[in-house]
């Protein structure tokens, strides 16, 4: 039973709201800066209203860019992360689920020191890999490409731990039953181990999506054409323009934007998402 401790209730609100705001205005600033004119922020004088800027300055980031920084306009660019962090987190799901389901219902030798090499790759930082990777996508010819973009990081060693977990807690005697009726091992893939991870799919699709979406090292060793440019990248190239006072409002403005795929993913996944993460009885 709970008890009713009208103090505890209202100091648990108080951390939460505390909480939310700490969150919540950093954003608030940036939409603020988003809305006002070039000059507004460098006089150091910070303004909590929106100005009166705020078509203007999303327009003109969203068709025009920054030609001072070499940018291309942030609806390419953003393009360009969709395209990456949807085919990311597509691609290692689809790589990560038919590995685990070769490593729990397919006897073959060594399987066990497959998986334990895979295993073994979470232990290694980006940076150890990362100018040998850099070599093998150049000496293959996808530097500047999608290729060479997404290729790269489809794979995951961490996915394909989670979803052969799962497999393990799934009754011996529903592939017994598959077999009976006659199903193939594709066709109990398909129809009944893919059901069973959906909510498991759904969560690591969201987590996958933000990692690809916010990628920044990879993107800028491997493309040096503007075309292939990343919202990240943007950014920080429209954050460092030469011979210049940044533009903070068109700065600002390019992050807001930035915000709301991966925001929009959240929110229309949120149930599959949290179901995912917290459920344990398939």
């Amino acid at each position: 039973m709970v008890e009713n401790r009208p103090f505890l209730t209202f100091l648990t609100h108080l951390v939460l709201i505390a909480g939310v705001v700490i969150v919540v205005f950093p954003v608030y600033l940036a939409f603020i800066a988003s809305t006002h004119g070039p000059g507004q922020f460098v006089s150091g004088l910070v303004p909590l209203l929106p100005g009166p800027h705020l078509v203007e300055n999303y327009s003109t980031i969203w068709n025009e860019g920054l030609s001072s920084s070499g940018a291309p306009p942030i609806w390419v660019m953003m393009m360009n992360s969709l395209l990456m962090a949807v085919a990311i987190a597509v691609g290692k799901i689809a790589i990560s689920l038919l590995s685990a389901y070769a490593i729990v219902y397919f006897k073959f030798p060594f399987r066990l020191l497959a998986f334990w090499i895979i295993f073994i790759t979470l232990m290694l930082p980006v940076e150890v890999r990362i100018i040998p990777t850099f070599a093998v996508v150049a000496n293959l010819g996808m530097l500047n490409s999608y290729q060479g973009l997404i290729l790269p990081l489809i794979a995951s060693a961490t996915a394909t731990f989670l979803f052969r977990q799962f497999f393990l807690t799934i009754p011996d005697e529903l592939m017994e039953a598959a077999r009976v009726d006659g199903a193939g091992p594709m066709k109990f893939f398909r129809d009944i181990l893919l059901p069973l991870s959906r909510t498991n799919i759904a969560a690591l699709f969201v987590i996958l999506f933000i990692f690809g979406w916010v990628q920044y090292m990879w993107p800028l060793l491997v493309t040096s054409d503007s075309r292939y440019y990343t919202i990240v990248m943007g950014i920080k190239r429209l954050a460092a323009s030469a011979d210049s006072e940044p533009l903070w409002h068109l700065v600002m403005a390019a992050v807001i934007l930035a915000m709301l795929p991966p925001v929009l993913v959240v929110i229309f996944m949120q149930r599959l998402f949290v179901k995912g993460l917290v459920e344990t009885e398939k």
